[in-house]
């Protein structure tokens, strides 16, 4: 369950570099450079913010006293990671989403996500019972 932790720090680690890469791209903009470089800063944005959702649910699950499977601990903390990270490629990328190996990469982090998820649900239910 310890990956529950790595992958926390890890999306605080990413929260704070959006953070800082947000904050500067705002505060002192290189013309020429910050139009091309940072493309999409509302989806920088939801990047940002997932980081944070997704640092939370890896530190609650983690601490909810629940032993959680293994293999549902790799899932949530590999896809908690890269689901806020598709969004940070896409805010660089404004042909992001008619790429096709972005989009499989996407759904493919969305069910590894998933998978995680609904095994920890499962879980939680059948320690409740």
């Amino acid at each position: 369950m310890e990956i529950l932790l790595i992958g926390a720090v890890a999306c605080m680690t990413a929260l704070i570099l959006s953070a800082w890469l947000m904050t500067f791209a705002r505060w002192f903009p290189i013309k020429g450079i910050d139009e091309k470089f940072l493309v999409d800063y509302k989806t920088m944005i939801r990047a940002h913010i997932d980081y944070a959702l997704m640092a939370l649910f890896n530190l609650a699950f983690y601490g909810s006293g629940v032993e959680l499977p293994v293999f549902a601990c790799w899932c949530v903390a590999i896809g908690g990671f890269t689901n806020p990270s598709v969004f940070v490629v896409a805010a660089f990328d404004p042909d992001f989403w008619n790429k096709q190996i972005w989009r499989v990469l996407t759904a493919i982090s969305f069910i590894i996500t998933t998978i995680g998820f609904v095994a920890v649900g499962v879980t939680f239910v059948q320690h409740a019972l």
